[in-house]
């Protein structure tokens, strides 16, 4: 998220009224920074970009954000609970959604103080959920966006939520005037969840075929871009009325900066970290080893364990790829604030060691796995793979299945699971998976191996167009857009 608003922030400030970027304070010296007021550029936000940071009392930030953010509804809209066990809403939940409540308030009271009649304010994710409504009540005349990087849960996950948090959720969503989501299955299931939650009256576009973005090039495996949830790519999807007042529900997929993306690959860290990730799969007895590489967060919605599982019943079914095939994994630590996180991390190093016990050498180690934040060795990585793993059990979109085959040096296979969200615009391009099968993952990863390098590169290229369609300056003009009537 942040590296697409970076971007797309220094390529829309044309107006000459500047921009300013509103976030929490992290650390001690964020709080110190924030006490004193001191508006800077910084990197969250470009380096032309103020940043204001608000000073959240470390009590209050802790029950909004892990509390309640990434221990509900993250589980929620993800649809990750172990419903016999969980979710269980106590007098726990409720202290931690008063501090979730001021966490909002506390956003939409800074907002308030710069935004006035005509000012376009873009609130980002589920963490602020509520602070749309709750702007609207501070400054009235304010155009209102707010925009899920997350999928949305249908109706009959999202009414797990206490009846009164849900309709909270909705209430505060539906004070904005744009509501934006990456993927069309995601504002339906929204819209949904207002029809059936909120009972309020919702009109719907026309769904038409998803039709290709600007440069896309057509093929593929005969599905067309979209075509996963059905419906167009982009634009809207709906419209609610609520309140008095009606919001506009619209689709925006989140595409990369090719251009921004593979100069920072191109750079001397990045070339280095090559070297060592080349020296993995160098193999002299067979030419060198096929690399299949994944970089992603240590998140229980990335599905890294059946991933790795999938790369097993390869070696296991297919003796032929002994010695030839290293699956390198990038996983960046996350949440560990979250017990459940902790615990799935041990589990994906755990079944990276059991794999190499079974199927290692002296000379061939089959996982090659990393739980720490390198940023240029993921890039080094994009770069020479040969097939690109992205199994999420649900993602927004995963820009991740976009920068690999942007980055790769020679053309990679791109392995998708059919519910991220990235599927609806570049599924037309990659062998599309059911992340919960194990089997057909690992046959899709044998096709992928076994694809011609003529196909690898026929497919990159319509991924590129495809996301280059979507860069993040476009996305973030069209949102404007949206709050320009």
């Amino acid at each position: 998220m942040v590296s697409g608003l970076s971007s797309a922030l220094a390529a829309n400030d044309s107006t000459g009224a500047g921009s300013l970027w509103i976030c929490a304070a992290m650390s001690d010296a964020d709080r110190m920074a924030a006490l004193q007021g001191v508006m800077a550029g910084g990197d969250a936000g470009g380096d032309d970009t103020p940043v204001r940071m608000l000073d959240i009392p470390p009590a209050i930030f802790e029950g909004a954000y892990n509390g309640i953010a990434n221990s509900v509804l993250w589980f929620v809209q993800h649809m990750l609970y172990d419903t016999p066990n969980q979710p269980s809403f106590g007098t726990r939940f409720r202290a931690d959604w008063a501090d979730y409540v001021a966490y909002n308030e506390a956003f939409a009271s800074a907002l308030a103080e710069h935004a006035v009649a005509g000012s376009r304010v873009l609130i980002q994710d589920y963490h602020l959920s509520l602070a749309p409504r709750l702007l609207r009540e501070r400054t009235p005349e304010a155009r209102i966006g707010h925009f899920s990087h997350t999928p949305w849960a249908p109706p009959a996950y999202f009414r797990m939520l206490p009846d009164d948090i849900a309709a909270a959720i909705l209430d505060g969503m539906l004070g904005a005037d744009h509501l934006g989501f990456l993927a069309g299955r995601w504002a339906d299931a929204f819209l949904d969840c207002c029809e059936n939650v909120l009972g309020t009256p919702v009109s719907r576009a026309r769904s038409e075929g998803a039709g290709q973005l600007p440069g896309a090039v057509g093929g593929g495996n005969g599905q067309l871009p979209g075509a996963v949830g059905g419906g167009k790519t982009s634009g809207p999807r709906g419209r609610v009325t609520y309140r008095g007042r009606t919001t506009e529900v619209a689709v925006h997929p989140l595409g990369v900066d090719a251009e921004s993306l593979r100069d920072r690959a191109s750079q001397e860290d990045v070339r280095a970290s090559m070297a060592a990730v080349l020296e993995a799969a160098r193999d002299d007895q067979h030419g060198g080893r096929q690399l299949i590489v994944r970089v992603d967060r240590t998140e229980l919605s990335k599905n890294i364990v059946r991933g790795l599982l999938a790369f097993r019943e390869l070696l296991a079914g297919h003796p032929e790829w002994h010695g030839r095939v290293s699956h390198l994994a990038f996983a960046y630590p996350s949440r560990s604030g979250v017990p459940e996180y902790r615990a799935y991390t041990e589990r994906v190093l755990r079944t990276a060691e059991e794999i190499n016990g079974e199927f290692g050498t002296a000379d061939w180690q089959p996982v090659l796995l990393e739980v720490k934040d390198d940023y240029s060795r993921s890039l080094a990585a994009c770069r020479v793979a040969d097939v690109l793993l992205i199994n999420p059990i649900r993602d927004g979109m995963n820009l991740v299945a976009e920068e690999g085959p942007i980055l790769s040096d020679r053309g990679c296979a791109l392995v998708l699971s059919r519910e991220a969200g990235a599927a609806s615009l570049i599924g037309d391009y990659a062998l599309l998976v059911n992340p919960y099968d194990v089997s057909a993952t690992a046959r899709a990863l044998h096709e992928a191996l076994c694809m011609s390098p003529q196909e690898r590169r026929r497919r990159c290229a319509g991924i590129i167009a495809a996301a280059s369609g979507a860069a993040p300056a476009r996305w973030l003009a069209d949102q404007l857009a949206g709050l320009s009537g």
